[in-house]
């Protein structure tokens, strides 16, 4: 799937004169950009008494909280204090929402391209106390099925694309054909104890003071020490290290960063919390891969397909005992694997509509898979108390039982 970077200049329009009647032209499928400007975007953010979701999203747990980021929408907070009964208590209103991480009193958050501070210490009056603007990027995804790209929308200095719309218009002609493209080309180059925890597909993490995120082709690097003045320290742009490969999720082990990309698994070391930078990494064909991370042992889902790459569907187990070498321990073919988590031995692995996987983990060398459910499964959190997996709108909670069996505590249908 393409992404396009929103904040950059978009061609001038071009006014184009066709002989051909409308009505009599062949109509093809033309992506047309949605235009928003930043302070209605801004003004737009608000805290809200629960509401219920259609989008797809991520799930996030921080003490008895549980957070569901609904993608391009909003934040959904839950009281799972009882996770027999979850309580949907609050709605933060984001329209540019795609992660979340929290931090004690504190939660961050994005909105397209601002880095927002919430504080959460009354959770009934969740409270925004920080925006830091234009600190992140956003990359809107254009559309598969798009045949051409409509340059005649244009954006002003203080509107971003947000995201596309499909629409049938003539079919261009000649010289028109050259003005999409080079459009669309133009387009897509210049475009500790109390912090929580994500699931595989995060691209927010905590380290002591230090905020990451992660764009396509970056990390970006907050000081929160002070969460009511959060600040941007500076971005690293990581095609420099890499070579290439967009990232997608962003993993820590104390202080290293293991981040997953449409071309591998790499290693940062951020012991200097503000200053991370890159050690190694493992290179695989292009496609879409989580990471996480138990001792001294990676575990990759690396999905092909269509939108992520041509690979073969596999669990990839990595020693990175040395972050400066990291080798390939062995390889376990999966149908379709997504978000992945690890816990005393034991992996699970969401696989979408082909359910949850089981694996004895407890030797590294050769996964087992030992059990299976059928629910819908995009990513899953192993909390010491339970497990917690989420799928398409809906949020399931697990007691771990004995044989690698699991029995339902609750499941909350968004």
């Amino acid at each position: 799937m393409k992404n396009f970077y929103s904040f950059l200049f978009v061609f001038a329009v071009l006014s184009i004169v066709s002989c051909e009647k409308e009505e009599d032209a062949v109509l093809a499928k033309f992506a047309v950009p949605t235009v928003k400007s930043l302070s209605e975007i801004r003004s737009s953010v608000s805290v809200t008494s629960a509401q219920p979701t259609q989008s797809n999203g991520k799930i996030y747990v921080a003490e008895n909280y549980l957070f569901y980021i609904a993608q391009e929408s909003g934040v959904h907070v839950f009281n799972n204090s009882n996770p027999a009964s979850p309580q949907n208590i609050a709605f933060i209103n984001l329209a540019g929402v795609h992660d979340i991480a929290v931090k004690g009193n504190y939660l961050f958050a994005d909105n397209f391209v601002d880095l927002l501070v919430f504080d959460i210490s009354n959770i009934e009056n969740i409270s925004l106390v920080r925006t830091v603007p234009n600190a992140v990027a956003f990359v809107p995804d254009y559309p598969e099925d798009a045949e051409f790209y409509d340059y005649t929308v244009n954006q002003n200095l203080d509107e971003i694309v947000t995201g596309f719309t499909i629409e049938m218009k003539p079919r261009p002609r000649g010289q028109e054909i050259v003005f999409a493209n080079d459009a669309l080309a133009g387009f897509e180059s210049a475009n500790s104890g109390n912090i929580g925890i994500g699931g595989s597909y995060a691209r927010f993490q905590i380290n002591n003071d230090a905020l990451y995120t992660i764009d396509a082709f970056k990390l970006n690097v907050f000081n929160i020490a002070d969460p009511v003045n959060a600040f941007f320290v500076k971005e690293v742009y990581m095609t420099q290290w890499f070579g290439g490969g967009e990232f997608e999720t962003l993993f820590i082990q104390k202080d290293i960063l293991f981040v997953g990309s449409t071309t591998g698994m790499y290693t940062v070391d951020a012991e200097d919390e503000f200053n991370p930078y890159f050690v190694s990494g493992f290179e695989h064909a292009t496609a879409c891969d989580p990471v996480v991370v138990f001792g001294n042992t990676a575990y990759i889902t690396i999905r092909g397909g269509s939108t992520c790459g041509a690979i073969e569907d596999q669990i990839n187990v990595i020693d990175v005992t040395n972050i400066a070498n990291p080798t390939l321990l062995s390889t376990y073919l999966l149908n379709e694997p997504y978000g992945l988590g690890i816990k005393n031995g034991v992996l699970y692995v969401g696989c979408g509509a082909n359910g949850l996987k089981i694996f004895n983990a407890a030797n590294s060398a050769g996964l087992v898979l030992e059990n299976s459910y059928t629910n819908n499964v995009k990513d899953v959190i192993p909390l010491d108390s339970h497990l917690i997996t989420v799928g398409d709108n809906t949020i399931t909670q697990y007691h771990y039982g004995p044989n690698f069996t699991l029995t339902l505590i609750s499941q909350i249908t968004l």
